[in-house]
């Protein structure tokens, strides 16, 4: 054997083991997609918030994993005034920022970063507002900006929200993944230096994980953050392997190049389940999939209209068939774990028949819709453009011609900020358990304007009811009104609620501790390998 064959086989092995070493020390996702943003106050997508919140970041409070209550988290105390108009938080000290090779913090966690992480989507005059276009879609798609919220620093650690009316659910709004704590000393030190956005893409937080590199379309590299407040993350790594076909990420699962697969095909569950060291996390799922029409488009401005197409679509088919009965049939947007839900909401099921008379009394003539479909797999529809193409089958047995469009997901996201589309295939994965959650950031005109309300539907009087729902402080109030809305969305059908799905993880047995939760986005943070 010459000299040169063994030094590049002594290279080639010494490579892999450093790599095998990365692994060996660390846990491998197979993620489903590009996060769009290391920032989650700047967007809704789930695969944004999967790969950055409970990672990355902490809030002021959260919802524990196992009651569904709040918990403390960098705010270890709060205090409500009685008048329900002022909160107070006691901030945790010497919580440390990460610490990385673009950043060294000089201090601790402190109120100054509470008050500029709120600032920033409170403000318009703050200096981070308008980086990334000013758009802050959850919190501007549930009303809360400047003019019905206040924040003071009371000393370095106690913060005072002044609220300009009661709202029931405002704990709950600020423990979602959007709520996320940002470093005040860091966005500063990228505002001098002229690179504000970094804020965004190159991410500091507090949370039990910390960025090394991120390649697009290829990996995420997150080391573990060893001055973390909190119990210390199992993993020294860990690794989100971008795989955006379903089917290849059951294969790196079997084939042991993936430690846990996001949303494996559900027609693979069984196959995954004859793997003696493979097994699946399977939990109910807070989130609806939805099929949502433009209304501000003809026909589909017609209230009848929608109705037929609402009554053209099988639902218990596409749970058959995309969901392999992992689902349950979409009455309404509430799934059946939510307190508020409605077991008497009637179902609008199938009825092609009434469909074709509904469109003869609209007098629409030959109709033709375009769908829009996600081009990615997400919790709440495994395969939208089967979905859709299981909808344009439908569609065809009353007559109507449907065309099925989708791009690569970054672009679908781009295209739907144009509103360019007769309808669109989409959903909502709950991030807190209140029920405004499924209303507030998807119906109202508030969230039209900021582009999470995709049937494009603003009405006056529902959105009072949502107002009034979410701001009754009687819990029974509460969900009778959350009925009416219920009752109403059926009435006008501003979008057709397809299916509420389990969350499905597919994993090595070899792992445990719990990555799924009730609500928000995953969380690899007490995740371990059982000792050998």
């Amino acid at each position: 054997m010459s000299r040169l064959l063994i030094v590049f086989i002594l290279l080639f092995v010494a490579g892999c083991s450093e790599q095998q070493q990365y692994i060996e020390n660390g846990l491998v996702y197979c993620s489903e997609g590009n996060p769009e943003t290391f920032n989650p106050q700047l967007t809704v997508s789930g695969t944004a918030i999967d790969a950055t919140s409970k990672q990355l970041y902490n809030r002021l409070i959260q919802i524990d994993p196992q009651s569904g209550e709040l918990s403390p988290e960098l705010a270890v105390a709060w205090n409500i005034s009685s008048d329900g108009l002022r909160y107070r938080f006691s901030l945790r000290q010497q919580v440390q920022f990460h610490h990385t090779d673009y950043f060294s913090p000089t201090r601790a966690f402190n109120a100054d970063d509470v008050l500029f992480s709120f600032n920033r989507w409170l403000l318009r005059s703050h200096p981070f507002y308008q980086v990334g276009g000013g758009r802050y879609p959850f919190f501007q798609s549930i009303n809360l900006d400047h003019t019905n919220v206040k924040l003071h620093k009371l000393n370095d650690y106690q913060v005072e929200f002044e609220l300009l009316e009661p709202r029931a659910n405002f704990l709950a709004e600020i423990a979602t993944d959007f709520a996320v704590i940002l470093s005040k000393e860091y966005g500063f030190q990228q505002l001098t230096a002229g690179t504000p956005e970094a804020l965004d893409s190159q991410p500091i937080g507090t949370g039990p994980f910390k960025l090394r590199d991120y390649v697009r379309n290829q990996y995420i590299r997150y080391d573990r953050h060893e001055q973390y407040w909190g119990e210390n993350a199992k993993l020294d790594q860990l690794v989100y392997d971008i795989t955006q076909a379903a089917a290849s990420r059951v294969v790196k699962l079997i084939g042991g190049d993936c430690d846990v697969a996001a949303l494996p095909q559900l027609s693979e569950l069984g196959h995954i389940q004859g793997y003696d060291d493979l097994a699946l996390d399977v939990m109910p799922g807070l989130n609806v999939a939805y099929w949502a029409f433009n209304t501000t488009r003809a026909p589909f401005d017609n209230p009848q209209v929608r109705q037929a197409l609402s009554l053209a679509v099988d639902k218990k088919r596409i749970l058959q068939a995309i969901y392999h009965n992992t689902a349950v049939v979409g009455k309404g947007m509430l799934p059946p774990i939510s307190w508020a839900y409605d077991p008497d909401l009637p179902e609008r099921a199938y009825n092609p028949a009434l469909a074709t008379r509904l469109l003869e009394n609209a007098d629409v003539g030959a109709l033709t819709i375009d769908i829009w479909a996600m081009p990615v797999a997400r919790i709440y529809n495994p395969d939208a453009i089967d979905t859709a193409k299981l909808i344009k089958q439908d569609l065809a047995k009353i007559g109507i011609n449907a065309t099925i469009h989708s791009y690569d997901w970054s672009r679908f996201l781009a295209q739907l900020e144009s509103r360019d589309y007769d309808s669109v295939l989409i959903g909502w994965s709950a991030d807190n358990l209140d029920p405004d959650n499924f209303f507030s950031p998807l119906l109202t005109c508030t969230a039209l304007e900021y582009g999470s309300n995709r049937s494009q539907w603003c009405n006056e009087e529902f959105d009072q009811l949502i107002v009034a729902a979410r701001d009754a402080q009687d819990p029974q109030q509460r969900q009778r009104l959350y009925s009416q809305l219920e009752y109403q969305l059926q009435q006008h059908t501003p979008l057709v609620p397809i299916a509420h799905a389990s969350r499905i993880l597919g994993r090595k047995r070899h792992w445990h501790g719990r990555i799924l939760h009730t609500s928000g986005g995953i969380d690899f943070t007490t995740v371990g390998r059982e000792p050998l």
